[in-house]
Parts: structure tokens; C-alpha cells; sequence
């Protein structure tokens, strides 16, 4: 393919998984390291050139949130100082652990969520919007660790947590994801130092696509109804889960 060709097929890759990452606060990740391993990059470069594009689409998605008013200080500093630790350890650990081994953790975890925010009588009470909820330390440290590893699942277990115990949607959209810039930047330092540079026009593609639909993202969360921000983020982590076993049986 072409490098321009290959650059404008990324860009359009990058700006339709950021605008239902921004909406629904995850599926960036997941669509882009598709795309990626099925051009045939091995999955730790694969893994390493999302987080190279996430450095950027989520600082740009993640200040959008902050100007729209998606975000929560407190929150966010009590995900981001421990998710980077766990990005670190992660990232590190992925030369070593098959990724395949975390999705297949993840799954049941995926899985069993989904189904309890899809419940139909399901009725969070929330709580106030500034309120942190218990243990988000170990969440951000262990869902970091995760999201080294097996490529993505920093957003689905971090939201779909936060979401069960009672904090406001789109508020932890906008915090998740500011966060996840730090993530990915510090995930982005130990892969480098790991697995080095990775293909650059799809890295670029990416970014430029993310940046330029990451505002919309933003804009669809602040306007969804917290009811449905609640049903479509369930609907996303079981496809997930799915996704996690078909691939186990193949």
C-alpha cells in the first residue's frame, strides 16, 4: 500500500474508534491493535504503537472532557499515579507474559459486569459528582498493569467500575480518559525502551485521525443521557468479553 494511502486508511481507522471512544469512554485500543495485527505486526509492536497513538489522541480527548467539564480532579490523580506504576510493571512484563493469558483473566470479569449494567432493574444511587469512590487506587494500579499487558483494558475495567459504584458517567469518561494519557505515556517509555520505534506512517495515521474527531468524542458524552451512556458502555465491555473468547477457540 501506498504510504499516503496507508496514512489516510489509519487516519480514518483512528478518527471512528476515537469518536466511540470518547462517547462511550473505551474501543480505541481495541480497533486500532486490530488493524494493526492484521496488517501483521507482531502483537508487542502492535500493543506499543497504540500506546504511541494513545499518548496523543487521549491527551487530546482527555483535555477536550476538561474543557466540557467531564472531569474530576481528585478522581483523576487517585487513577492516574497508581495506572502509571501499573503501566510501567506491565509493559515491562509483556516481553514475558503472553497477552493472550490477561484477556482470558479479564473475560469473566468483562463479562459478569456487562451483564449487571445491563440489568434491567438495575438503579445506581450516585454519588456526588466529586465524590472518589473505594478502592480506585488498586483499580488504577491493577487496570494499568492490564492495559500494558494485553493491549487495552484500562477504559473497560476503570469505567465500568467506577459506573457499579455509584459516580456519574460522563464525568468518569472524561477522568478515565484524561488519565489514560499519562498511562499510555509512561506504557509508551518502557515499550520504547523494549521493542523500540514500530511503523510510523500507521502510528501517524492514527494520531491525526484521534486528534481531529477527539472534540466530538467529548461532545457526545456531555449530551448522553447517563442511562444510556450506562446501557451502550455495558453493551461495549461484553462485546469485549466476547471478542476475548472467540479468540481463545481459534
Amino acid at each position: 500500500m501506498p504510504p499516503l494511502s496507508e496514512f489516510l486508511t489509519f487516519a480514518a481507522v483512528g478518527a471512528c474508534a476515537q469518536l466511540v471512544d470518547g462517547a462511550l469512554g473505551m474501543a480505541y485500543g481495541v480497533v486500532s491493535a486490530a488493524m494493526l495485527l492484521w496488517l501483521g505486526l507482531p502483537p508487542a509492536a502492535a500493543s506499543a504503537s497504540v500506546h504511541y497513538a494513545e499518548t496523543f489522541t487521549c491527551g487530546a480527548s482527555g483535555l477536550s472532557h476538561l474543557a466540557a467539564g467531564n472531569v474530576r480532579r481528585r478522581l483523576f490523580w487517585k487513577l492516574a499515579l497508581p495506572g502509571v506504576v501499573g503501566a510501567v510493571i506491565g509493559a515491562y512484563m509483556v516481553s514475558h507474559v503472553p497477552a493472550a493469558w490477561m484477556r482470558l483473566a479479564l473475560t469473566p470479569y468483562l463479562l459478569g459486569m456487562g451483564v449487571f449494567l445491563l440489568l434491567p432493574g438495575n438503579r445506581h444511587q450516585r454519588v456526588h459528582v466529586d465524590a472518589v469512590p473505594r478502592a480506585t487506587r488498586p483499580l488504577g494500579l491493577v487496570a494499568g498493569f492490564a492495559d500494558a499487558v494485553a493491549g487495552g483494558g484500562w477504559s473497560a475495567l476503570t469505567i465500568t467500575t467506577l459506573v457499579a459504584r455509584g459516580a456519574v458517567p460522563r464525568t468518569v469518561i472524561g477522568t478515565v480518559h484524561l488519565a489514560k494519557c499519562m498511562i499510555s505515556a509512561a506504557a509508551s517509555a518502557s515499550f520504547l525502551m523494549q521493542v523500540g520505534s514500530t511503523r510510523g506512517t500507521a502510528v501517524l495515521g492514527l494520531i491525526a485521525g484521534g486528534v481531529v474527531a477527539a472534540p466530538l468524542g467529548a461532545l457526545f458524552a456531555r449530551r448522553m443521557p447517563a442511562r444510556a451512556a450506562t446501557l451502550l458502555a455495558a453493551a461495549a465491555v461484553l462485546v469485549l468479553g466476547l471478542n476475548n473468547v472467540a479468540r481463545a477457540w481459534h
